[in-house]
């Protein structure tokens, strides 16, 4: 199990939100834990010292280009990049140092997985450059992947099926639990547990935690075969239960189990 770093952009800034509060509709109901005074380049290189490889850089809604490519010049490689990426511009953003490519929306169109759009999507970054979003809200008993941000269910539920006929086209999932997301409120145990025994792909889980209690948890119940994301907790984003180093920490302890 690793410690994968974020950079989370909204507005151009560096910043950890909550995520099942982000509206197109209204912009002003977006809940903010944190806003960085320091640039997204200082963070990318924070990560790079540490040797942090897998993390990623998210692009939350328009305006925040620059902000990414500050970030991908800082560790050119080192870093992954999603946010409105497509078949069109992916070739950019591979060419602006982005490791690999983190992609929802674009697949997952009208509620279903497009697959003509997923094939575009390979054939022009490669499978291994390919790190499919399926970030999920919980409905009845089911998690479904959600879009657009996280504000739009699809039709597609986390199952076995799904997640090995996705497997074919990427490299990587990316899961974030959005109705716990930015709220340090715990994890979604039940979805950390179906992953570990579903995914047959290097899997990053994201959403609610708290603590490196929390993060034993990961390892725990989803039998050591998760990647955990940490943001709104960690003290570098302004978080009071946990701090950078022992995200780093308990990166460096899992390796050598």
């Amino acid at each position: 199990m690793q410690f994968r770093p974020c950079i989370d952009l909204h507005g151009g800034q560096v910043k950890q939100i909550v995520g099942s509060t982000l509206s197109d509709a209204d912009p002003d109901a977006v809940q903010t834990n944190f806003v960085a005074e320091k640039p997204p380049s200082w963070f990318a290189e924070l990560y790079r010292s540490d040797n942090l490889t897998g993390g990623h850089i998210i692009k939350l809604g328009p305006g925040n280009d620059e902000a990414a490519e500050e970030a991908l010049s800082a560790w050119p490689q080192g870093m992954q990049l999603g946010g409105g990426i497509t078949a069109d511009n992916s070739g950019k953003w591979l060419d602006k140092g982005a490791a690999q490519l983190i992609v929802t929306s674009y697949v997952f169109r009208h509620g279903n997985i497009d697959t003509d759009r997923l094939r575009k999507l390979v054939q022009a970054v490669g499978r291994k450059r390919l790190v499919l979003d399926l970030s999920c809200r919980k409905k009845g008993d089911e998690y479904f992947i959600v879009t657009d941000r996280w504000q739009k269910f699809t039709n597609v539920v986390i199952s076995p099926e799904v997640l090995d006929e996705l497997s074919h086209s990427c490299c990587e999932f990316l899961i974030h639990a959005a109705d716990v997301e930015g709220k340090c409120s715990g994890i979604e145990i039940a979805l950390v547990e179906t992953l570990g025994k579903w995914t047959p792909l290097p899997t990053t889980y994201a959403g609610g935690i708290r603590n490196v209690k929390d993060l034993q948890l990961i390892h725990d119940v989803g039998n050591g075969r998760l990647d955990a994301t940490v943001g709104s907790a960690l003290d570098i984003f302004g978080g009071k239960t946990m701090t950078y180093q022992e995200a780093v920490s308990f990166r460096c302890m899992s390796l050598l189990i």
